[in-house]
């Protein structure tokens, strides 16, 4: 009998592909395992098995696969359910998020072989050097890698000479699937059999008594191994004989010492289990208040303000969840913070912590992959930020989501535009989990749908230890120019403060949400800035790397001192980023070690680890920032907190802008005061008496909530909306005017009102594409599968115009 299996290909087309297979492969093959399948003429994939069937496809012959790559699955069944739910709901296909989920070296890449054919006269006076050497090579070598043709030749397009020796039919070319993943393996030594007697170790050492480094080695050996079962790792034997690698090689090959390889994790973390913290009061109210959100099936909001231990309450439900012998997902928005809850949670959890984020390399991931696939049941605490709600879970408990208010939650670019927070919410309950959402300024929509009892509410109003909440005051920059009273970027209430913290010993961290020196770069005489040649933005200026940036494409040229429109020398810099406060700051306190944190300074993998250690082991005084300090960092000794401008957060044109500030700006704060002392906030800002800046200065959160959802209400925005964002992108600016007025004016048709645009952005071309926006409103009553099969409809027709093909579409749910 004909049997046949769909598959999911990792390309962004919406259907399965249905390949042929044979019984006995039909027997072996399982949902989840990998294969490899040849697609188009030559190339070849890795699939993920969906389903096993008996039903020919009707447009198509089907193909064989090429080959099983697996033994068992490497993506469960709840995975593939989850997954779908994924694509249905983000409109995009199964095979995004299949790239999104698998590790790169899950998928298995196919390569380029060259290798010759039977020729029985070739030739030569006809070939190039190159076309002479690419064949003289395949003599020695049955086939060669397109890669290695690119060595041998000493150039990066080998295209010209392969293709003359095809054309001559001198070679061939041919697929090879290769495995990308490489395990850790660590060498280890041991003596060979032949010397166990104590006569043949008697004759060992008379052997070697003139070779003394090899006999050091041997006797450095066996007190390694006195009293100790251990086996011996080759390095810590040289090390212990204080011998080079090349000693031991030589006892290897007199057949006296025998290497092996004993395979190994890439990231442990040691078994050092201390008991968990006593919660105070407030903590031991909440936690039972939680657990009685849990047996009504509810989700649960936790709205603790910062600093009440809400991470020693989720202590204690992991703890409850590995009594059952489940699995923890614990979810953060940011890698900084992982860096931080790690060393944290290992003295409570050991080696039952897993981690999975993007800082990790390849094979790392895989690792941590394959840890959480073949868990038997055993208590586990997976520690990631938002990829890692993608992994392959099969005994999932409780899922912790810490600050879920935080943008980073969401995914922009590639496809799937997922929300992990949203996506988290739906995997516990194909998992039947516990859900906890944390924030001290819970987003709008979590706190609205925990209001309109759809989530369980529960509240920590007290900071630990009852230590009160900083102290905030609000700064006007306007008075303090006018009378002269700043210094730089500083005002003097701020300097005041500064002064008084380093005084008492204690650390300041200063917040300003923009990287570089300057973002603008302007010629006093004409007014022209430095552009991006690729976008509708200014270079910033980086003074470190003496360099003009664009932080939307990565364009850079070196700084100019003469403009480029006049010629005249006369360049001034305008705006502020944190470089240019790290400068100021060293000038104003020559004495002092100050720190800068932002995406410049933590690029490397340990980057936020170096940062986070010096400053918590007060080797940095002030550390200057950007939104990465705000997200949930635990410093003893920080006193003071200074926001250096607050009004571009607040003017930002977007309907989000008043909430996020008020929670950007209510986290920094709360960084300050953490432990005994009552901490201070500075806030520096040109309207002191803005709504959201007096709400924050009062720690309101509550009157912040009321006056945005009325707001929201009255407009149409979540949470009592949804929105889903089309943007158009191409390098033609008439076909994306005239492309997207079509689609809005199809959209029109069907949701009359609730339409808005199209628009372009603030930045309307980026690396030479323009941007144009259509932003539809989703009533909360109306079918959200209705509205995403009507919108797949204009879009299936919009691509079948030939004018519209080359237009790139992206279509974003819940985009915010």
């Amino acid at each position: 009998m004909q049997y046949f299996i769909n598959v999911i290909l990792p390309i962004p087309l919406v259907k399965l592909f249905t390949y042929s297979i044979n019984p006995e492969e039909a027997k072996f093959l399982k949902p989840g395992m990998r294969v490899a399948v040849p697609f188009g003429k030559s190339k070849l994939y890795t699939a993920i098995v969906y389903s096993i069937h008996q039903n020919a496809p009707d447009a198509y012959e089907a193909k064989d696969i090429h080959q099983i790559l697996d033994e068992h699955s490497v993506v469960n069944s709840y995975q593939l359910k989850f997954w779908k739910w994924i694509s249905d709901y983000y409109i995009c296909s199964l095979g995004d998020v299949m790239r999104a989920s698998l590790p790169s070296s899950f998928l298995l890449e196919s390569e380029t072989l060259v290798s010759r054919t039977v020729v029985e006269v070739v030739e030569e006076s006809q070939l190039s050097d190159d076309e002479f050497m690419v064949l003289e090579a395949l003599e020695k070598q049955s086939s060669l890698k397109i890669s290695e043709v690119s060595n041998l030749l000493d150039k990066k397009n080998v295209l010209k000479p392969i293709k003359n020796l095809l054309g001559r039919g001198y070679i061939k070319l041919q697929e090879e699937i290769y495995e990308q993943y490489k395990p850790k393996l660590v060498k280890y030594v041991r003596l060979s059999s032949e010397y166990e007697s104590d006569d043949s170790l008697h004759e060992l050492l008379e052997r070697l008594s003139r070779a003394k480094k090899q006999k050091d080695a041997v006797m450095a050996y066996f007190v390694l191994k006195l009293g100790s079962e251990k086996p011996i790792k080759a390095k810590l034997l040289e090390e212990k004989a204080s011998v080079s690698t090349a000693v031991l090689k030589g006892l290897v090959d007199k057949g006296i010492l025998e290497y092996y390889y004993v395979q190994t994790d890439r990231n442990q973390f040691v078994n050092d289990i201390a008991t968990s913290k006593t919660l105070n009061e407030h903590q031991i109210k909440a936690l039972n208040e939680v657990e009685a959100v849990f047996e009504q099936n509810k989700i649960c909001m936790m709205r603790g303000v910062t600093a009440s231990g809400k991470t020693e309450i989720y202590v204690k439900l992991i703890e409850k969840a590995f009594q059952l012998n489940k699995q923890v997902l614990y979810l953060l928005p940011e890698i900084a913070l992982t860096t931080q809850l790690i060393s944290r949670l290992k003295v409570y959890f050991g080696d039952k912590i897993v981690v999975y984020h993007s800082k990790y390399s390849v094979n790392e991931r895989v690792e941590s992959w394959n840890k959480v696939l073949l868990n038997d049941n055993t208590p586990q605490l997976v520690i990631g930020a938002r990829s890692s709600v993608l992994l392959p879970f099969s005994n999932l408990g409780l899922i912790v989501v810490d600050e879920e208010h935080e943008q980073s939650f969401k995914q922009f670019d590639p496809a799937p535009r997922y929300h992990a927070r949203d996506a988290a919410i739906v995997l516990s309950s194909i998992h039947k989990a516990n859900v906890v959402l944390g924030s001290a300024t819970p987003s709008l929509e979590s706190y609205y749908n925990a209001k309109t009892d759809k989530y369980g509410l529960v509240e920590i109003l007290h900071r630990h230890n009852n230590v009160q909440m900083p102290e905030i005051e609000l700064v006007d920059l306007k008075d303090k120019y006018k009378r002269k009273k700043m210094k730089g970027h500083f005002s003097d209430r701020l300097l005041e403060e500064i002064d008084l913290a380093i005084e008492n010993k204690e650390q300041v961290i200063l917040f300003q949400n923009r990287r570089g020196f300057s973002p603008i770069v302007e010629c006093g005489t004409c007014g022209e800035a430095t552009q991006c040649p690729s976008c509708d933005v200014s270079l910033t200026y980086h003074q470190y790397k003496k360099q003009l940036r664009c932080h939307y494409c990565g364009y850079q040229m070196a700084m100019q001192y003469a403009c480029l429109s006049c010629g005249s020398n006369d360049l001034d810099t305008k705006g502020f980023g944190t470089e240019q406060l790290e400068k100021e700051l060293n000038a104003l306190y020559p004495d002092l070690k100050i720190g800068r944190m932002d995406l410049d300074t933590t690029r490397g993998k340990y980057g936020y680890q170096k940062i986070i250690t010096a400053f918590e082991q007060h080797e940095i005084d002030i550390l200057v920032g950007t939104q990465m300090l705000t997200k949930g960092l635990d410093f003893k000794n920080v006193s003071l907190v200074g926001v250096l401008s607050a009004d571009s957060m607040l003017n930002f044109p977007d309907f989000r802008a008043h909430e996020r500030s008020f929670q950007l700006m209510s986290q920094v704060a709360g960084r300050a005061g953490r432990f005994e002392k009552k901490g201070k906030v500075i806030i520096q800002t040109y309207n002191p008496f803005h709504n959201i800046l007096q709400q924050v200065s009062t720690h309101d959160y509550v009157s912040m909530y009321n006056e945005q959802l009325e707001q929201r209400y009255a407009y149409k925005y979540p949470p009592t909306n949804k929105l889903v964002k089309i943007t158009f992108k191409h390098r033609d600016y008439n076909k994306v005017e005239r492309g997207a007025d079509w689609f809005a004016k199809s959209l029109r048709l069907s949701f009359s009102k609730n339409v808005l645009g199209p628009e372009f952005p603030g930045v309307a071309r980026i690396r030479n594409e323009y941007i144009k926006h259509v932003l539809l409103k989703v009533p909360n009553g109306q079918s959200a599968s209705k509205t995403k099969k009507a919108i797949l409809s204009i879009k299936n027709s919009f691509m079948s115009v030939k004018d519209f093909r080359p237009i790139k579409v992206i279509l974003n749910v819940d985009a915010y």
